[in-house]
């Protein structure tokens, strides 16, 4: 709950709570559309990706794309969701330009998917349990283009037709901040399985924030509570959008209930949009209700049985979800900021894996693919103005493990790994030990020649000893420099360990 403020000269802020529940759409990735065999896909010239069945003509008949409801039943598994053995087809009425028929097919009263629950994972290392009311399917409809100045709309069809899974929420998120986790989380789940792309710029995934505020006038939760009408945002397809559009409504309902408490929580639903340029939401209509479509169901396409047998072999079949890697992970030493950054994309939490399975150490190898790997990834793919992952370069997860293994043996310093890394994303077949080799970065373990290299930077550097000796303030930092300047002397080949062992003994036993 937000406790309420006061300002020299401003009415007190009451406290308040944030209440949001969310409603996402997300476009599956079949190769056809919902109803018909029609091209699915993002792109293509206006218009190309309809058939009589998008297009609604008369005596076409919708037929169901098996693939997309096996798409939706392997999210609703993932979320938990009770998955109905008997559903159905409705058509939910509505004339807008962009749906040819005139109706869209959908889910009304029986859908696919029931209750759920997603385990979200906060940022303070907390898990909230976020609510799923229900998941069901329909089909997308399709797009106006306004273009600027001219008179008129434009109609491109080739979305309409489009899988859609409809995910609504409980009213269980409690800030901004958690609607974009949230966000993130499902589109994180959704990748893992393969049912989505998740392309927000491609309008893969569209989320629909419904807010409202629980007002406490009196200060206390115990005492009387005012209600603001809930506000749905439209069609948010960036989780930044979701973020900052939910700051503002949750403002925006504020200050109009301590404007005018009596009118701010008075009135119905509503609907807005967001106008990211400005940063604010827009009334665009007062809220329909589900008479308003006139649901009925539709009569060209029969009830959907769903046998238990269906549900066993997609359940088998799912992939280990992010958040069992996450705590996989975390159970193997990596802190939950590492276990988060590798587990971000299917691919390079693959990577990961297979590493290890070849011997990999895991430290060595995580400290690989979030430091060399994601650096030279992050420079291509600014080169190239694309994603690009670690997983994408020419390095094999044997030669991860290789490098790992050389690392933690102490055949190469970890400095030494980044070059070696380097010359392998170049050279996809080299060898690690050979790389190493060639490239000249094989530490020397020979205790003689290292204590060589150590004498000389203790000659070099008197000041550095007598601050060692003398200076507990500068004693570490004095060490360090030291050290560095033995692997100079070096070129990086001495092994550090052995560094360190005969600095602190010769440093505590000179006069």
């Amino acid at each position: 709950m937000h406790p309420g403020t006061q300002g020299g000269g401003v009415t007190a802020q009451p406290a308040y709570k944030v209440i949001i529940g969310m409603e996402v759409h997300v476009q599956l990735a079949t190769v056809s559309k919902m109803f018909t065999g029609a091209a699915n896909g993002f792109g293509g010239a206006p218009n190309a990706q309809v058939d009589p069945v998008i297009l609604g003509l008369p005596g076409v008949l919708p037929v169901i794309n098996r693939r997309a409801v096996e798409m939706a039943m392997m999210v609703g598994l993932a979320l938990n969701c009770d998955i109905a053995r008997h559903t159905k087809w409705d058509r939910k009425s509505y004339y807008y330009p962009d749906l040819p028929k005139n109706y869209q097919i959908s889910q009304y009263d029986q859908p696919l998917c029931g209750a759920g629950e997603l385990q979200l994972p906060l940022p303070d290392g907390r898990m909230k349990t976020v609510r799923i009311r229900r998941a069901h399917l329909e089909e997308d409809a399709g797009k106006l283009l306004h273009e600027s100045g001219a008179a008129e709309s434009l109609v491109d069809l080739n979305r309409a037709g489009t899988p859609l899974l409809e995910i609504v929420t409980e009213p269980d998120l409690a800030s901004p901040e958690e609607a974009r986790l949230f966000g993130e989380e499902l589109r994180r789940i959704c990748r893992y399985l393969g049912v989505s792309e998740g392309i927000m710029q491609q309008g893969h995934m569209r989320f629909e924030p419904n807010i409202n505020l629980h007002i406490y006038p009196e200060g206390s939760p115990e005492g009387r509570v005012v209600r603001t009408p809930i506000t749905e945002i439209k069609n948010l397809n960036s989780f930044r959008a979701v973020e900052r559009a939910c700051g503002y409504e949750i403002q925006r309902q504020l200050a109009d209930w301590i404007a005018d408490p009596n009118a701010a929580a008075g009135g119905g639903k509503s609907t807005r949009g967001w106008d990211d340029d400005e940063g604010v939401t827009l009334l665009q209509r007062e809220k329909e209700e589900a008479h308003d479509y006139r649901y009925f169901p539709d009569p060209d396409l029969v009830p959907l049985h769903v046998g238990e047998q269906w549900v066993a072999e997609l359940r088998q079949g799912q992939p280990e979800l992010p958040i069992a890697r996450r705590r996989r992970y975390e159970a193997m030493g990596l802190s939950v900021k590492e276990a988060a950054s590798i587990t971000e994309e299917k691919p390079i939490a693959d990577l990961f894996d297979r590493a290890v399975a070849l011997g990999g150490p895991v430290r060595r190898v995580t400290n690989l693919i979030l430091g060399s790997g994601a650096k030279l990834a992050n420079e291509r793919a600014a080169r190239e103005s694309r994603v690009y992952l670690a997983s994408d370069l020419a390095v094999t997860p044997a030669q991860y493990a290789a490098l790992g293994r050389m690392v933690e043996d102490g055949v190469i310093s970890a400095s030494a790994a980044a070059t070696v890394f380097d010359h392998l994303a170049e050279n996809p077949d080299a060898d690690p030990l050979a790389a190493a080799k060639e490239l000249g970065l094989i530490q020397v373990r020979d205790a003689g020649q290292t204590e060589l290299w150590v004498r000389q930077a203790i000659e070099s550097n008197p000041q550095a000893v007598t601050d060692y000796k003398h200076n507990p303030k500068k004693k570490q930092a004095s060490l360090g420099f030291l050290r560095g300047a033995v692997m100079k002397a070096s070129g990086g080949k001495a092994d550090p360990r052995l560094v360190g062992e005969l600095l602190e003994k010769i440093l505590n036993t000179a006069e």
